[in-house]
């Protein structure tokens, strides 16, 4: 707005403020073909002019202000019908079996028997939009709806497939468990049984019932022989890790030297004697570099020299597993150069690692160590391609099923995502293979797995284009 030369203001010129609109409050009329159409809605949802029928839903315009999620309903009141699957009367509490199982658990697994046994399996996320949208929760419901449809075709009392997976619809409730879900979660249920296992390794989705549960999926899990060491190395300190196919965990090792200057030379005059400050007085001798005052290298040969010499002495003296070292990449070869150890790796985690975080720090190693531990299902083709034209091999599951049965498979190979519905009597040797699943089928590929880990032999669950032939089953035999 504009002032003139006596102070005065002045609106800019243009149109009126009120130009355009239309007088009035801007309330359009109602037509008069409609007028008592809508005098007979008002009479249905008013008492009188002034009061609204008591019975009218009214939705309160405050009713997300508490809700810590901006308004979004979690699983559990979105979907009432996880509450109308439950049986109030179930007292089947879900029982977690570790992420890596022991044989002895898998074979526990694999010999229950009964009339229902389900297996199912779902690959699960453990971070990202999947975890905050509850994708695996909501995956797991529709699976149990699926399910619940599925038994009561095949005959099953539908009160019984209730009773049955209440545990898991009592487990969809629990929010908590969702969000701290491994790469995969495996679930077997039967009468008054729920156990389940949250997988380190990603599954393939897979629903089934059988009078025994399908546990060739676990396998991959199965506690593991091959384990390695992984030393973070530093001017300030080292740091011995232990790791399987699954997890590392630090080892403490007793009398190891904190940092570089912990070393300390005996003698100025004797440069090839060294040893560590010990805060209790005591002391360890250890050889040294050549005479002479060294520089920081000869300096970090030394250190590590100490380093190895207890390492060796308290950890690695028995051992055979690999050692990674892991450090900024000039200190390596000076500490391959001091190391006495037998098996350290070619390959090295070259970077500042002394203070990563333990998952990432594994992560990084394993990446580097998967070729050695896809050594024994390596070895184990070898040994089926070089014996292929002999009768020590066997691909037709005529032949490896009652192979595995009576345990001469020393090597099995199974397909993922393959069953082999059949038969077989252990006493007379018959074998009776079915096309389908019928009532009375057993899924022979998952015996075959069950019985040659029972008889001591290996298993490897394998992608269908890495299997050593054509067909869902391999085996080496021993005899």
């Amino acid at each position: 707005m504009g002032k003139d030369q006596s102070g005065g203001f002045h609106p800019p010129k243009g149109q009126p403020s009120g130009a355009n609109k239309q007088e009035g409050l801007g309330i359009s009329t109602t037509p008069p073909e409609q007028l008592e159409d809508y005098l007979q809605r008002t009479d249905e949802y008013v008492v009188d002019d002034e009061t609204l029928d008591p019975s009218l839903p009214v939705r309160n315009p405050n009713r997300h202000m508490a809700q810590p999620d901006g308004g979004r309903a979690n699983l559990r009141e979105k979907d009432k019908t996880i509450e109308l699957a439950i049986d109030s009367d179930v007292d089947t509490v879900p029982e977690e079996l570790p992420g890596i199982l022991s044989k002895e658990m898998f074979t526990e697994l694999a010999d229950y028997e009964s009339d229902c046994c389900i297996s199912i399996y779902l690959p699960t996320h453990q971070s990202g939009v999947a975890v905050n949208e509850k994708q695996d929760a909501i995956l797991f419901k529709n699976t149990l709806k699926d399910l619940s449809a599925t038994l009561t075709e095949k005959g099953i009392d539908p009160a019984r497939v209730k009773q049955l997976l209440t545990p898991g619809f009592e487990l969809l409730q629990q929010d908590t468990f969702w969000a701290n879900m491994g790469q995969g979660l495996g679930i077997f249920i039967a009468e008054n049984y729920f156990r389940y296992v949250k997988m380190p390794v990603t599954p393939q989705q897979h629903v089934s019932s059988a009078t025994r549960f399908f546990v060739a999926p676990l396998v991959p899990t199965l506690a593991s022989k091959e384990y390695f060491f992984l030393l973070v190395i530093s001017k300030h300190r080292c740091q011995l890790f232990k790791a399987d196919a699954f997890s590392m965990k630090p080892v403490d090792v007793e009398g190891l030297p904190e940092d570089m200057m912990s070393v300390k030379r005996i003698s100025e005059k004797d440069a090839s004697t060294v040893r560590i400050g010990v805060s209790s007085g005591g002391s360890a001798n250890f050889h040294g570099m050549a005479g002479g005052n060294p520089d920081e290298k000869d300096n970090i040969a030394v250190y590590f020299e100490a380093v190895d010499d207890i390492l060796f002495k308290e950890v690695l003296n028995k051992e055979n597993a690999p050692l990674l070292l892991a450090g900024v990449e000039y200190l390596i070869p000076i500490y391959r150069s001091a190391c006495d150890y037998h098996n350290v790796c070619k390959e090295a985690l070259t970077g500042s690692h002394e203070h990563d975080e333990l998952h990432a720090l594994y992560a990084q190693a394993r990446e580097i160590m998967a070729p050695y531990f896809r050594k024994p299902q390596e070895t184990a083709a070898t040994m089926f391609a070089n014996q292929s034209a002999t009768p020590l091999t066997n691909s037709m599951p005529e032949g490896v099923i009652p192979a595995a049965y009576y345990g001469r498979i020393s090597h099995l190979f199974a397909a993922k995502g393959e069953q082999v519905w059949g038969t077989f009597n252990e006493t007379t040797s018959e074998l009776k293979l079915h096309a389908q699943q019928q009532d009375d089928s057993e899924d022979l590929l998952n015996r075959a797995v069950v019985k040659t880990l029972a008889n001591g032999g290996e298993a490897f669950l394998v992608e269908p284009d890495e299997m050593p032939s054509e067909g869902p089953l391999a085996a080496v035999l021993r005899y």
